[in-house]
């Protein structure tokens, strides 16, 4: 009996602690996110990429040689700048393309911190993180709103025009901060002229 519960938790949802370790190894790889990617990287490219198996292991094998990846972000910029994409069994060129792939989402504007390493993706080290470098260039491409995104605009967040200076929660707080100071000192200091010269404008402002 026990080993059958154990052979069940492999495949149904497991529960509890085993579900636990299992996210910490997966490093919360999203397979919902990963059904989401999928669908985002056809619409975007076409059919012609094809269409993994579904899991982590599919998803793995259909972007590892790098050419997938290349053609998404060729399809988002208008100056194509993977300029050649070619299928390749050899190690050296796939993990070349998936870097050719990740220069070319940084210039596009995905942040370092977003970026997954070509081993994340070619070792199927951190999977997750090659979703988030997806889902980072998905919001972009929402963003700009250039033409080029395809597929529906739900399917990412826009990114917020904060993020995309590069501002921290930290700073922005810190600037609302020195103004909310400098507000304070003028209200004190000319509390009194300044009603004084609100009064009569009022009521040159109303017809």
């Amino acid at each position: 009996n026990r080993m059958q519960g154990a052979g069940m938790a492999n495949k149904g949802p497991a529960y509890g602690l085993t579900r636990e370790v299992q996210s910490k190894i997966d490093k919360k790889y999203d397979p919902e996110l990963e059904e989401r990617l999928v669908a985002w990287i056809i619409a975007q490219c076409g059919s012609g990429v094809g269409q993994p198996e579904p899991g982590k292991t599919g998803f793995q094998i259909w972007l590892k040689d790098g050419c997938v990846l290349c053609e998404l972000i060729n399809s988002l910029c208008s100056n194509k700048p993977v300029k050649t994409i070619k299928p390749s069994g050899m190690v050296f060129k796939q993990m070349e393309q998936i870097s050719m792939f990740l220069k070319a989402a940084e210039s596009y504007g995905v942040t370092k911190t977003d970026m997954f390493q070509t081993v994340d993706l070619f070792e199927s080290k951190d999977l997750a993180a090659v979703q988030r470098t997806l889902m980072a260039l998905g919001s972009l491409a929402v963003t700009k709103n250039d033409g080029n995104y395809k597929g529906d605009p739900s399917w990412f967040h826009k990114k917020s025009q904060e993020n995309r200076r590069d501002f921290s929660e930290e700073q922005l707080s810190e600037g609302r901060n020195v103004i909310g100071l400098q507000m304070g000192t003028n209200k004190g200091a000319s509390q009194a002229g300044m009603t004084g010269y609100g009064r009569p404008r009022q009521i040159i402002n109303n017809p």
